[in-house]
């Protein structure tokens, strides 16, 4: 809108993202002055964009995840023509966000791999048997692949069950890496119910999993905060964006894609965030992309430097633009079609890696 109707929108916010009524109606409030935001800046960029910089007290939020997004963007998501261009922290964030456990350096010694972008391999599709997608993980992992995931539409289906899938998965993983003599991390899926998301952790967990996949989006930001502290179970953490594109498909509403696929997952704990990447038919452009790995990495306060990925139909084809794009710090996600390489599956992935090196030198 205009400069002065976004002017009042941005001074509702401060009272609709804290207190949430008018502020005549608490005036007898002790608390009501120091709980609303504050409209620190406002300037205009266009004719019909402008930019808002309102802060809110921490006493709000605590180290409550959910309390942390309401404040941030609750009630506001309701309205069009809102849209969260970045999150900043106080110099002493509340306990409670210790950030990701292990990032690019604890993820790097995990791996063992010090000089070139990560690996990441995918077991799919979903139909596949616990013993099909075991005999898949071992060809990756005999190819050379640093990480194997699972898909996030594997769960627990009557036809592929988590924990045969997990035990056979890790048993795989593991021997393959025997074979190879180097390190191979495998990251199941975890999903469902909050009781059963608590129980397939343990049980990955004590199986000899290396992670945990996670879809915020679909389990809740407060769940994937609570798994990246707890100290019982202390996994690292891939971020994946499931059900998360429709904060920002619309450009001048929810929240920017550095935010949302950036900023957001490091907060939590998240170890890795994957996202959709230019060039494909998403909507997301390549300075986008480079944004969200800046956002990924830029230092803020006591977070960790997180994993960005090049994930989306990610051939030997792309690999000198991603690394071009994203430099050594990131993580590529193999697209499906190395699975269709004449050498096959491992002779494919032996083969990205060569090609990884060589870009990476």
């Amino acid at each position: 809108g205009s400069a002065g109707q976004a002017k009042e929108t941005a001074e509702r916010l401060c009272a609709d993202q804290t207190i949430e009524a008018p502020e005549e109606l608490l005036h007898a409030s002790p608390k009501r002055s120091s709980l609303l935001g504050k409209l620190e800046a406002f300037e205009t960029h266009n004719a019909m964009d402008h930019r808002a910089i309102i802060s809110f007290p921490v006493e709000l939020f605590g180290d409550s995840c959910p309390q942390l997004l309401h404040t941030l963007f609750g009630t506001a998501s309701l309205r069009a023509g809102i849209q969260v261009t970045g999150l900043r922290l106080p110099k002493t964030i509340p306990r409670g966000w210790p950030g990701p456990r292990y990032g690019q350096t604890g993820l790097r010694v995990l791996a063992d791999v010090h000089h070139r972008p990560l690996v990441c391999a995918v077991l799919k599709p979903l139909g596949f048997s616990p013993a099909q997608l075991a005999d898949l993980a071992s060809q990756f992992a005999l190819g050379g692949v640093d990480l194997i995931k699972d898909d996030q539409g594997l769960a627990d289906h009557h036809f592929c069950r988590f924990e045969e899938r997990v035990r056979r998965c890790v048993d795989a993983v593991q021997e393959a890496s025997r074979q190879t003599q180097r390190p191979c991390l495998y990251f199941p899926h975890i999903t469902g119910t909050t009781e059963e998301i608590a129980h397939r952790l343990r049980f990955a967990h004590t199986a000899g999993a290396d992670g945990a996949l996670l879809c915020p989006g679909l389990i809740g930001y407060g769940a994937v905060h609570e798994i990246a502290r707890d100290p019982g179970i202390a996994l690292p953490v891939i971020s994946h964006p499931a059900f998360l594109g429709t904060y920002m498909i619309e450009r001048r509403s929810g929240l920017a894609p550095h935010v949302l696929y950036g900023q957001l997952p490091r907060l939590i704990g998240a170890d890795i965030s994957i996202f959709p990447i230019y060039g494909l038919d998403f909507p997301i452009s390549r300075d986008e992309c480079r944004q969200i790995a800046d956002a990924c990495s830029i230092d803020w306060g006591n977070l960790a430097p997180i994993f960005p990925t090049a994930a989306g139909r990610m051939g030997e084809d792309r690999i000198a633009e991603m690394h071009e794009t994203f430099g050594q710090n990131c993580l590529f996600v193999l697209g499906s079609q190395i699975r269709q390489d004449a050498s096959g599956i491992a002779g494919a992935c032996k083969k990205f890696m060569v090609t990884l090196e060589q870009a990476a030198r």
